[in-house]
């Protein structure tokens, strides 16, 4: 059988012809458009996966189903989107409308929470029972999965780990709420707390590892970058960065205590010189941290595997 995975994004939505295994066959994508109206959005989800099939040469019979990972509050017992603030969706049938349009049953959860469930299925977390994904972007997204099955709570909002607390009366997080893990572990917040720090250091290497040289256009790499190259503040804000990314991650892994923690995002991309620390931090400070291996495992943190295609694969293995 086959199945098909919708990402479901605020710039394009992207679909995926997918096998048993998780590997994508044939893959497509047409812009949102997402000032439109909700019905003509899930109209060209519809006519994107009714063209894979044609493309690939199937017959529809042979399709599992479909599955949609898409941003906001996912209502995965009724197939809705309850909220989702960049698209203006509002208690959206995406099941009803996108079945009715294909033919085919339609199951829809979170995009972060499909993201886990493609590195649970294909990736980094392949063969574990508990795992949980975070990605490290513009926010800090995250999925839990529990005897391989994702964990989304009673309402739909589990696994909201970069809105959990990291500094009481913090700096102010997108949700409204001070302090949030989202607010220093981000993408955004690496990007605010570089640019600060170089401000605050004219001296230093940060403003130069920036594009065209300029402080205002840091990047999330600018400071990992100026400090390969030696320079002691940035070093100093990757280290505090790490610090905030790893604080919580213990609470994480004393919350659920996972086999594998997937790291994801595009700060992923700095891979061992992210991690070796990020570990070194972790495993000196979770709970029993002082037993022995043998008598209590660690949880594994590692880099997620399966990149831009997270939401392609996650969202097809719904409904396996």
């Amino acid at each position: 059988m086959y199945y098909v995975g919708i990402d479901l994004g605020g710039t394009n939505i992207a679909a995926g012809l997918v096998n048993e295994e998780g590997e994508i066959l044939l893959k497509d994508s047409v812009p949102t458009k997402n000032e439109r109206e909700s019905f003509y959005i899930l109209e060209d989800m519809a006519n994107l996966v009714n063209k894979l099939i044609s493309d690939f040469g199937i017959e529809k019979s042979e399709v599992c189903c479909i599955g949609v990972g898409a941003p906001g509050v996912a209502n995965s017992r009724e197939g809705k989107i309850a909220y989702a603030n960049n698209l203006k969706f509002e208690d959206v049938d995406i099941r009803g409308v996108v079945g009715k349009l294909t033919g085919l049953q339609v199951f829809v959860d979170n995009d972060a929470n499909c993201a886990a469930l493609a590195e649970s299925v294909a990736g980094a977390a392949k063969g574990v029972d508990h795992s949980v994904t975070i990605t490290l972007g513009t926010g800090v997204g995250s999925g839990i999965i529990v005897n391989k099955r994702v964990y989304s709570g009673f309402n739909n909002l589990a696994a909201e780990f970069g809105h959990t607390l990291l500094i009481m009366d913090g700096e102010l997080c997108t949700c409204g709420r001070k302090g949030c893990v989202e607010a220093y572990a981000s993408g955004t917040a690496l990007i605010r707390q570089t640019i600060e720090a170089g401000r605050n250091n004219p001296d230093s290497m940060l403003a130069e590892c920036a594009k065209e040289g300029k402080l205002e256009n840091s990047s999330a790499r600018t400071a990992f970058e100026a400090a390969r190259k030696g320079d002691v503040v940035a070093q100093k804000v990757v280290d505090m960065y790490i610090k905030y990314v790893g604080e919580g991650l213990i609470n994480l892994i004393n919350s659920f205590s996972p086999e594998i923690v997937c790291v994801g995002g595009g700060i992923s991309n700095e891979g061992e010189n992210l991690l070796v620390p990020l570990r070194e931090y972790v495993y000196q400070r979770i709970y029993a941290h002082h037993i022995s291996e043998k008598l209590v495992p660690k949880s594994k943190i590692v880099k997620a595997l399966m990149g831009n295609d997270a939401g392609i694969i996650g969202a097809a293995m719904l409904g396996k």
